[in-house]
């Protein structure tokens, strides 16, 4: 398993001063920026898209971990591949077939991963495991912040853990969704090892204790 990342949800910092939010998280040691782009058609709420990535890319150097949750997002990927997208995440439940999405992804140089609901079964994304960098287990409903964490989602985490094992591929699972000080030992110990925060981080007072608190929790 590779070690612990702490991937702070911009979706819960505050927009008027998202720059400094975001150097901020990367000065207190997060790993990774999750970036939550919604359509309003896969999920009921509207983000930001590709723009403002990309003027965050211009005084940000962490990695961008850019999670779609929309329709179509073939449609879309060179626009976040632009907008400075180290790793995208597209949804198994979109409507583009999930091959075409992960080629067109690693045609640009990105790494690809894929993310599954709730509801869906975890034994749809194995076929995809040796073909991309991560899978994203949702620990809530995708499309709004705030939820309480789905412990009911980790023997999806740890039978994908297992797989990955046996099959010797390097891939990620990343939990998003209600992880904080507590939950984020549970996911840990399923085997998830990338993890997506946002209240848990942007609502701290002490983004270095917020992040170092969750580092510890996990390990």
């Amino acid at each position: 398993m590779n070690d612990v990342k702490i991937a702070p949800s911009i979706l819960s910092a505050d927009f008027a001063i998202l720059g400094e939010e975001c150097a901020a998280m990367e000065k207190a040691g997060a790993d990774e920026l999750h970036i939550d782009v919604m359509d309003g058609h896969f999920v009921p709420n509207i983000s930001y898209g590709a723009p403002i990535m990309k003027s965050l890319r211009k005084v940000n150097g962490m990695f961008f971990d850019t999670h779609l949750m929309i329709s179509e997002p073939l449609r879309y990927i060179e626009d976040f591949v632009k907008g400075g997208a180290d790793r995208i995440t597209f949804h198994l439940e979109s409507e583009n077939d999930p091959m075409e999405v992960i080629e067109k992804i690693k045609s640009f140089g990105v790494r690809p991963a894929i993310a599954i609901k709730p509801g869906t079964p975890f034994e749809k994304v194995v076929p995809y495991l040796p073909f991309i960098d991560m899978v994203l287990v949702m620990t809530v409903e995708p499309g709004f912040g705030g939820q309480s964490f789905m412990a009911d989602m980790m023997p999806k985490v740890k039978a994908l853990r297992e797989i990955i094992e046996k099959e010797e591929l390097s891939v990620s699972i990343q939990v998003d969704g209600g992880i904080d000080k507590n939950t984020i030992k549970t996911a840990a110990d399923a085997g998830a090892d990338i993890f997506v925060a946002g209240s848990a981080l942007f609502k701290q007072d002490d983004y270095n204790k917020a992040v170092a608190e969750l580092r510890a929790a996990a390990r």
